[in-house]
């Protein structure tokens, strides 16, 4: 692991992408079902928390997904943001918090270092940052820390980049199928930039393997909402 991006270098990469990350209607294009996921994750969590007061948003970006549930949400949670790029979270509070009247607070750095108060959250959203961690005991105390931050009943939702276990599997969804995607999204050269850089940065696991996961820390429950090729939306209850 030791050829991967550093917490500055993904650090400094979205400190000059926060338009892209603020477009609620594209959200990321070289990512699958974007919208559609940030739709279904956003209803799931109003379906499942109506008395929801009280949300952590890790790797919020521009706040995409906080901005969409407060628009379905009436209970005017308080709100925090966590991410390591100051102008993503400038812009992430700047849209955030004229949608609420709870406490909107921001926290730069890692979530897995940053004090949280547990016991606290009814609902934590982890979109697209996951594929950040790196070996096993990594992802097994990042899973652990959201379940001690959640009150009882309370979930986190994540879409994210995710591998497939079996290696042909793998070659098949990621390398042809997603990247038919990328070339036709632009080109090949495009669909070679958007590999070196997963390639470089991103270490994502399967389903099976976080959802096997979240059960040995201690959710209770875990649902696939989604799943098309490299790309999925899953949900976990304590």
């Amino acid at each position: 692991m030791e050829q991967k991006s550093t917490l500055k270098e993904i650090e400094e990469r979205f400190d000059k992408d926060v338009q892209r990350f603020s477009n609620l209607e594209t959200g990321q294009q070289t990512t699958l079902d974007a919208s559609f996921n940030m739709e279904l994750i956003t209803d799931g969590i109003a379906a499942t928390a109506p008395g929801l007061k009280k949300i952590l948003d890790i790797g919020c970006g521009a706040g995409n997904y906080p901005v969409k549930l407060l628009s379905k949400t009436t209970t005017n949670p308080d709100v925090t943001l966590v991410d390591l790029s100051k102008p993503m979270l400038d812009k992430a509070a700047e849209r955030v918090q004229p949608l609420t009247t709870g406490k909107v607070t921001t926290i730069r750095g890692d979530f897995r270092t940053a004090a949280l108060e547990e016991n606290s959250y009814c609902v934590i959203i982890a979109t697209a940052v996951l594929h950040h961690l790196r070996n096993d005991a990594d992802w097994e105390a990042a899973f652990a820390k959201f379940f001690s931050l959640l009150k009882p009943g309370g979930s986190i939702w994540i879409f994210d980049l995710v591998a497939q276990d079996h290696p042909a599997i793998q070659q098949l969804l990621f390398n042809q199928h997603y990247g038919r995607y990328l070339t036709n999204l632009k080109d090949e050269a495009y669909r070679d930039q958007v590999f070196a850089y997963i390639e470089k940065e991103d270490s994502p696991r399967s389903v099976l393997y976080q959802a096997n996961l979240l059960h040995k820390v201690g959710f209770k429950t875990v649902e696939l909402l989604h799943k098309n090729l490299c790309f999925a939306s899953f949900a976990a209850f304590k």
